[in-house]
């Protein structure tokens, strides 16, 4: 062997013909089942092609490619193993010439069907299995980085390569689950497929330019399909975790983009399917958040949103194609239950790795989705209709609650936009219970900043609020500012969220909190009065009772009021106000204990079937708190002023029996307390239909009167001379004759036909003045 590599390196012209000697020993000795001369032939091959590095190596490579080939098509295990060997120390060396016709097709097909190996003998089903990853391993080295081979990304390449590592991968062998001995471990994991298969797949990913990624993932894709692996998921989870965490940051958006679009080809298959693939989506999606998501982030919440929507229609109508017929695959209702949370989940656990400016454009764009009784957004309608509207408002609003949690902005002029918090609002003024109870955990989440919230998650009148440990800051200007602008708005909902003879324990509890968060986040002096002010209301909702309200409703407003008024006494530290509002608590202890948080919200709430006849020691009085806090530099003025809500165009569009009660009665209370009533005329009603007229029609005279103004300008600018002054000449000849009708009235009046110019009730009128007694304006002199 020393002489021959001698040989062949002083003359390196007969290294091909070195190579066709040798091939032609190794195929005749394979052929003649002499498997010791062909190891001998291939010891020989490979140590030449270690040596040798001369131009003249390709045709060599030839033959040593021609005698691996011939190995691996034998059936004999051995060989193939062999022949996989000298492959693999082939492809670990890198040639100096280039080769422009070489390929590595056949090896490609064969490496993959040995990794697909299902030999009766376990341990040689593991070695072949091993023997073609490495194979494949090696074609990747050899090819990837040479631009002159084979291109190895192609489909036809990528179809057979990836679902062989996967489905070694997927298969772990029997042999794994037995425990070996600590001294075989390091071992037996050498000789496990499946790790094998995993690191050539990472490196394989790794080696993977911006072209190539969707040819590499789209074969994971297909092989999870036909295997049906998305259903257990575990599978998929940590292919993708895989994928993830082996390609190049910046091309993890590709990867996000393949699923979305393969979420999209499913949106017929079945539930569980299209949950699988959405889990996979949000593990992906979370990895991907860390490097560059980019531009696919509202691409990502538009799919998993639209999907959303058709979830729901599958469930309301039971099939896909929206009518049943023979043949029709049966959805089964909670599978697409348990779709739509893994979407609201998904959605969750991205925009929580988002930073703060992509997370509001995610909120406001969810927000836009949800679909509100108004003259902008269309409505489905119909009895099923309307189920679908409940059900995407429910749904999207779960999403908007996954996607608020923990989210901190400093400035909630950012966090809760005018456009936002309008939509918002306007969902708190429907019948559905489920609904209104998401919008106050939205509100919540986005106030609390300093993570208050769970400790007003029961509703109590603690005699020292020290123990809450709560975390106050001072309001910044900026929340002032949001406060001054929003305030009415959030008090409007507040209380006539209240007055909902839905509301249940929850509801009550989710009010506290967000009258608490208020007080805590939001408050300066202005807003304590407005928010005693309001309170304060909302006690004689429950007093007066013109809503009809049930016994318990009543009972859970007295007992909200006591909760909060005991929290805001102690916020403000003003030992008179504390004092009354402890004696009221105190006498309800003793003689109506249903107007207290302790006896109300429990589970079984012991309430009085007369709350009629309740009297004012039970009451916190407006007069006596505006006193006490007068007296501590408080607006006492204001505080005297009873809370009444504003109106807003938003009321007729809801449709609710409550509002329209409450805009009817604040006319009526209006029109009462007038001084003026008997005068006053009936004003023209301003409705929501008169304002956009108005501001269309101004609109358009704008419109026309810039249109006009350009015509005349691009008239002066590119008319001829003789035409402009003919136009100009025109209206100064037809204003003088204008002026001259005007002095000739003047100068004539007509006359009388008496002769006597009287006036009514007989007394004289004055002449007219004289022309040169008159007084010209400037304007009237030409």
């Amino acid at each position: 062997m020393e002489k021959l590599t001698f040989y062949a390196l002083s003359a390196p012209e007969k290294l091909d013909r070195i190579g066709a000697y040798l091939s032609e020993r190794l195929i005749r000795d394979v052929g003649r089942h002499r498997y010791g001369y062909v190891c001998i032939a291939m010891e020989a091959l490979d140590q030449l092609l270690m040596a040798c590095h001369c131009q003249s190596i390709n045709l060599f490579v030839e033959s040593f490619l021609k005698m691996v080939a011939k190995l691996l098509e034998s059936e004999k295990p051995n060989l193939q193993i062999l022949g996989t060997n000298s492959f693999v120390k082939f492809a670990n060396i890198e040639e100096d010439t280039p080769s422009y016709h070489r390929s590595y097709d056949f090896f490609v097909s064969r490496f993959s069907e040995m990794c697909h190996s299902s030999h009766d003998d376990l341990e040689i089903k593991t070695k072949i299995r091993m023997s073609g990853i490495k194979g494949l391993q090696g074609v990747v080295r050899k090819t990837v980085n040479d631009e002159l081979q084979a291109n190895i990304w192609d489909p036809q390449h990528m179809d057979k390569i990836v679902p062989s590592l996967l489905f070694n991968l997927q298969h772990v062998e029997e042999a794994e689950s037995r425990s070996p001995s600590p001294l075989q471990a390091p071992e037996k994991e050498k000789e496990n497929p499946a790790e094998l298969a995993e690191r050539c797949l990472r490196e394989l990913l790794g080696r993977a330019a911006f072209g190539n990624i969707k040819n590499a993932i789209k074969p994971v894709l297909i092989h999870l399909d036909n295997h049906s692996l998305w259903e257990p998921k575990v599978f998929a989870i940590r292919c993708f975790k895989i994928i993830m965490y082996s390609i190049q940051p910046q091309h993890s958006h590709l990867v996000i983009q393949q699923l979305l679009s393969h979420l999209d080809a499913n949106s017929r298959s079945a539930a569980t399917v299209r949950a699988g693939i959405v889990e996979v989506l949000s593990e992906a999606a979370v990895i991907a958040a860390t490097g560059s998501v980019g531009p696919t982030v509202l691409e990502m919440f538009n799919t998993l949103l639209r999907q959303l929507r058709l979830s729901i229609d599958y469930a309301l109508t039971g099939s896909y194609d929206g009518a049943l017929s023979l043949g029709t695959k049966i959805i089964k209702e909670h599978e697409e239950r348990m779709f739509q949370e893994a979407v609201i989940k998904t959605i969750g656990s991205f925009a929580s790795t988002l930073p703060t400016y992509q997370r509001s454009e995610v909120i406001l764009f969810i927000m836009s989705k949800v679909p509100l009784p108004s003259l902008h957004h269309a409505m489905d309608s119909g009895r099923a209709g309307e189920n679908r509207n409940r059900l995407t408002q429910i749904m999207l609003l779960k999403s908007l609650l996954q996607v608020s949690t923990g989210f901190q902005c400093s400035n909630m002029m950012s966090a809760l936009p005018s456009n936002f918090l309008d939509r918002l609002l306007s969902t708190a003024l429907m019948e559905d219970a489920e609904i209104r109870l998401f919008v106050l955990e939205i509100l919540i989440s986005f106030i609390d900043r300093h993570g208050n919230r769970h400790k007003f998650s029961t509703i109590s009148t603690l005699s020292d609020i020290s123990i809450l440990k709560l975390k106050v800051d001072k309001c910044s200007r900026q929340d002032t500012v949001f406060m001054k602008k929003h305030s009415q708005q959030l008090y409007r909902h507040i209380y006539l969220s209240c007055k909902e003879e839905t509301n249940i324990q929850k509801h009550y509890e989710a009010l506290y909190g967000l009258l608490a968060l208020i007080s805590i986040e939001l408050a300066n002096e202005e807003v304590v009065v407005d928010l005693i002010r309001l309170v304060l209301a909302v006690q004689d909702v429950a007093q007066v009772n013109e809503e009809n309200l049930p016994v318990y409703n009543r009972c859970a407003l007295y007992a909200l009021g006591a909760a909060y008024l005991n929290l805001i006494s102690q916020l403000t530290t003003v030992p008179a106000f504390c004092q009354h509002i402890h004696e009221v608590i105190e006498t309800r202890k003793k003689e109506a204990p249903y107007m207290l948080p302790e006896d109300v919200f429990v589970e079984r709430p012991r309430l009085s079937q007369n709350l009629d006849g309740v009297v004012i020691e039970f009451l916190f009085r407006q007069s006596k708190i505006s006193e006490v806090l007068g007296g501590s530099g408080y607006n006492s003025d204001r505080l005297c002023l009873p809370y009444i809500p504003q109106l807003t165009d938003e009321d007729r569009l809801s449709k609710r029996k409550s509002i329209g009660e409450t805009i009817s009665l604040q006319v009526e209370v209006e029109s009462r307390n007038s001084p003026e009533k008997e005068e006053r005329v009936p004003a023209e009603e301003i409705t929501y239909e008169t304002l956009k007229k108005a501001i269309v029609d101004s609109v358009a005279v704008e419109e026309q009167e810039r249109e006009r103004r350009r015509q005349v300008v691009e008239k002066f600018q590119k008319a001829p001379f003789e035409e402009i002054a003919a136009h100009c000449g025109a209206r100064a000849s037809l204003l003088q004759s204008r002026l001259n009708q005007i002095f000739e009235i003047t100068i004539r009046p007509p006359p009388s036909p008496s002769g006597t110019i009287t006036a009514a009730y007989g007394q004289p009128q004055n002449h007219s003045i004289p022309v040169y007694e008159m007084k010209f304006p400037d304007l009237c002199v030409y």
